[in-house]
């Protein structure tokens, strides 16, 4: 193996052992970035998206986009926590406004994903590994605010622009 597996797994290590992203309010306060770069640990998964003839809190007159994120079981590779050994999988889906600035978001989303940026393997709370997002905030609730991983929400997509930038993705 190249120094690029280790490196890589070094990477995701670190974030395994609790030095994880900071959290989305933490990341637009503090304007974190670059900090927990973790590249090629994605487990292979799917993105697709839909839109909702319904609005966002804060969006009241655009529809919503439904991304919907698939990742099967599997077995880590070298770059996680438990090389061999297998992971749970998960389907999650994020929210955006369906309007200029959330269509922007979602083709940036999507060249993230293809970049194996959103997503790991950790090792939760529980002592199970399972995918979890990465350095990214999604917002995975329609509603909660943003307090929570829902809108309404102001800043996010702002936010999230500049989190993806920073990640190299344009």
């Amino acid at each position: 193996m190249g120094s690029n597996h280790s490196s890589g797994k070094h990477h995701c290590n670190q974030y395994l052992n609790g030095q994880g992203p900071p959290s989305l309010l933490q990341q637009a306060t503090e304007q974190v970035s670059g900090k927990y770069s973790l590249n090629d640990c994605q487990p292979p998964g799917q993105m697709t998206w839909v839109i909702l003839h319904k609005d966002l809190p804060g969006f009241p007159r655009d529809d919503t986009v439904q991304i919907s994120f698939v990742f099967p079981d599997g077995m880590q590779t070298d770059k996680h926590p438990h090389p061999g050994q297998p992971f749970s999988g998960r389907r999650l889906s994020a929210y955006l406004p369906d309007n200029p600035e959330g269509r922007k978001v979602l083709k940036l989303l999507d060249k993230a994903f293809s970049r194996q940026l959103l997503f790991t393997v950790a090792t939760g709370e529980d002592g199970q590994d399972a995918v979890t997002t990465k350095t990214i905030p999604l917002k995975t609730e329609a509603e909660r605010g943003s307090a929570g991983d829902g809108y309404p929400d102001s800043d996010y997509l702002k936010t999230v622009r500049r989190l993806l930038r920073d990640a190299g993705v344009q």
